[in-house]
């Protein structure tokens, strides 16, 4: 009896501190614990965090392409997932780091130029509850609806983690405990499995 093994699938997740896992201190986030799940149930999965802390989708539209390239050679099933936009949103001298404007700019260049070399998910923003950040979550909710839409423009699934994640008591409690925006292990874990049940990431496995 012949055993198949299993198609080797690499997947690079990029965006900023939270697809990084920063606060997590079994330092698997979100992005590690879908991985870990995919290959309990058999998935071969090479698995590459390339989150960054702080970074604006300005900075990242400038380093994905180069950082996934070399990661995903065209011989390997390659797949990316972006989850970004809080840094943006982010208040600096009575402005926000990225005008929604440049960050729909940005959304749009990075996913058109990622879908036609690889299969691409997105996965909005979360909810933060940094007091010192006055209308922050407004701001991510409007940044979410429009990267929905550019999302939709450009056929790349989208996921809205957002609405469920602000009325999580586990993600609010462990976030307003820790540093006002990033959630221990138990967070993560829900936020995972949020990804863990979206129709587009088990598409991927089928």
């Amino acid at each position: 009896m012949s055993f198949e093994h299993p198609k080797q699938i690499r997947i690079c997740f990029l965006g900023e501190s939270f697809v990084n896992g920063a606060g997590d201190p079994e330092c698997l986030g979100w992005t590690g614990r879908i991985c870990v799940n995919a290959n309990k149930k058999g998935h071969d999965i090479t698995y590459y965090n390339l989150g960054v802390r702080r970074e604006t989708s300005t900075e990242l539209r400038n380093r994905w392409l180069k950082e996934v390239s070399s990661r995903l050679p065209k011989e390997y099933d390659g797949r990316v997932v972006f989850s970004f936009g809080v840094n943006d949103t982010t208040i600096e001298n009575g402005k926000t780091r990225v005008s929604i404007t440049e960050s729909l700019e940005n959304i749009h260049h990075i996913l058109n130029e990622a879908k036609q070399l690889y299969p691409v998910l997105m996965v909005s923003p979360p909810p933060c509850f940094d007091q010192e950040q006055e209308g922050r979550n407004q701001r991510i909710v409007n940044l979410s609806q429009g990267f929905s839409l550019v999302c939709d423009e450009l056929n790349v699934p989208y996921l809205n983690v957002f609405p469920i994640l602000e009325k999580s008591n586990i993600w609010i409690h462990e976030a307003k405990n820790y540093d006002g925006a990033h959630p221990r292990s138990a967070g993560y874990a829900e936020f995972a499995q949020i990804v863990d049940n979206w129709d587009a990431w088990l598409n991927w496995f089928k």
